[in-house]
């Protein structure tokens, strides 16, 4: 495999925060309110966080929740080289158990569980409640754990307590280590992200200096010095992922970018005119159009499982983008040394578990561990670091419109996997009209950007309708709109009937083969809030 390697010197001059994962579903949210102070963070994994603290040389480090005990044989520990640094550190949950048992406190099993929302009162100021929280004061607060701190390590006040006794806040302000039983990263803890302010910037006294306008002068800077005078491939799907990867390669490397926007026939309605629109005759950068319908959809005629139209896609990706890439050599410029891709830093963190990691693998069509040795490119994956957040903020830094920056998200695979079953052109064809219509009307009611995604399915499933004075035998279409702060986690969103009623009226008359519409309204915990 060809290594993925980080662009060089994007984050030297920030800085820094490591935020130490020990299995928490919800360490993206701590690193997301890090970021949202204007504060640089990275996740590392508990098995290689003694690596990432020499590598990274934070300032601060936050240590996540998860699903261990400390009273367990082989559980989880912080690299003592961190206790030693002298740095600040934030314990969460497990993290602040952790922390009281490495620094010679005592954890207890069972007798204060408590899950969900609590109370918390304030026994004593810190800098940590400064300016959010008084001595006195109770505030609403998320719980999630059966071990509490039962005795403080030497050092530490009991700052905050919850009606279970339990030990929701303790703190050494001589040494800036706290430790908070509660989850301070989600937003069921309301005053929660002002606390994690408050530790970054007046606990640890680290500067606002993360901008996705100075990102943007930086990563120009990297990809120059990782490209040289090399040619770069830039695969373009429609998102504003890889839009935004392109815009900013562009800016560095100029016309030794050519994209490829591999027209593979699951994209949504007029989705490939307006990317080469955009592209080729907007800002006039050098693209590639192949027109794969047939290849593709010949290749999954007849495939049913998500995952392997999932493979079956990624590998025709590459095998296009290779076969592109012969073509661009041959024109006497030069061969093609990489490969600009839109990979995310949430891409990053979900493939962990490929190395090891604590956390569940979710996605499984980004090559954020290498490419193929045969391709022999090296990777360019100037978003590795950002959030989609960051990625829209530095979309419009670059100027890219702004119905391109605020698109819903648009899985990899397209509409293969909101088509459950086989897929076939006429399929294709119906959902792509129903789903443009729901989208239209969500946009004519003013919510599209109130929705983080929302988009309709058929369901491999026909069932008899009257229509008029005739029979119909058709598909059924179910919509689906969620709401979401990073896309990790997702709610259903709660659409008046009389909206639900004009979309689906609209669908079941303008679309021919479809004679039902339902709404789904599953909300989903930590993963994909793709139908699969």
């Amino acid at each position: 495999m060809s290594q993925a390697d980080p662009l060089p010197q994007i984050v030297t001059h920030h800085d820094k925060v490591l935020i130490i994962d020990f299995g928490s579903q919800v360490t993206q949210l701590i690193a997301r309110r890090v970021r949202e102070t204007g504060v640089y963070c990275e996740i590392a994994p508990f098995q290689s966080a003694a690596r990432a603290f020499d590598a990274l040389a934070p300032k601060a480090v936050i240590l996540s929740g998860g699903p261990a005990s400390v009273l367990d044989a082989g559980s989880p520990r912080v690299p003592e080289a961190i206790f030693q640094s002298g740095v600040p550190v934030l314990g969460i949950c497990y993290g602040e158990q952790v922390m009281a048992v490495q620094l010679g406190g005592r954890v207890g099993a069972g007798a204060t569980r408590e899950f969900g929302r609590a109370d918390v009162e304030v026994l004593a100021p810190t800098a940590l409640f400064d300016g959010v929280w008084e001595k006195g004061g109770t505030y609403p607060v998320w719980m999630s754990h059966g071990d509490t701190v039962t005795d403080l390590p030497p050092g530490f006040i009991r700052a905050a307590t919850s009606r279970q006794e339990a030990m929701a806040v303790m703190a050494d302000e001589a040494r800036r280590y706290y430790g908070v039983q509660f989850h301070l990263e989600v937003v069921h803890t309301p005053d929660g992200a002002k606390l994690i302010e408050n530790f970054v910037h007046k606990v640890a006294g680290l500067s606002r200096d993360w901008t996705m306008r100075a990102f943007r002068q930086e990563a120009i800077a990297a990809i120059r010095a990782k490209v040289g005078d090399g040619r770069v491939i830039c695969g373009l799907s429609g998102g504003v992922d890889s839009a935004v990867a392109a815009l900013l390669i562009h800016e560095a490397v100029g016309d030794r970018l050519t994209c490829v926007f591999v027209d593979h026939g699951l994209l949504r309605q007029g989705e490939a005119e307006e990317i080469v629109g955009l592209f080729r005759g907007h800002y006039n950068i050098p693209l590639i159009h192949a027109e794969a319908q047939d290849l593709f959809l010949g290749a999954l005629a007849g495939i049913t499982d998500p995952e392997q139209k999932r493979r079956i896609i990624g590998k025709l990706f590459i095998e296009t983008f290779e076969a592109e890439a012969r073509t661009i050599a041959a024109d006497g410029r030069g061969e093609p040394k990489f490969l600009g891709q839109g990979t995310l830093y949430p891409d990053v963190i979900e493939s962990v578990s490929f190395t090891g990691g604590p956390s569940v693998t979710i996605k499984s069509h980004h090559n954020v561990g290498g490419l193929p040795e045969r391709m022999n490119m090296q990777l360019v994956e100037p978003l590795r670091e950002l959030f989609k957040d960051e990625v829209r903020e530095l979309g419009r830094e670059l100027g890219l419109p702004e119905v391109f920056v605020g698109r819903h998200p648009f899985p990899g695979p397209g509409l293969a996997i909101r088509c459950p079953g086989g897929v076939t052109h006429e399929k294709l064809a119906i959902l792509r009209q129903a789903d443009a219509i729901y989208l239209d009307e969500i946009r004519k009611a003013g919510l599209y950007d109130k929705i983080w995604q929302a988009f309709a399915v058929l369901l491999p499933v026909q069932t008899v309708g009257v229509m008029g004075d005739g029979r119909t035998y058709e598909y059924v279409c179910a919509l689906r709109a969620v709401t979401s702060v990073d896309g990790m986690t997702a709610d259903f969103y709660s659409f008046e009937m009389d909206f639900l009623g004009r979309a689906a009226t609209r669908i079941i008359n303008e679309v021919q083969g479809i004679n039902r519409v339902v709404y789904d309204v599953t909300s989903k915990p930590p993963g994909t809030i793709e139908w699969e």
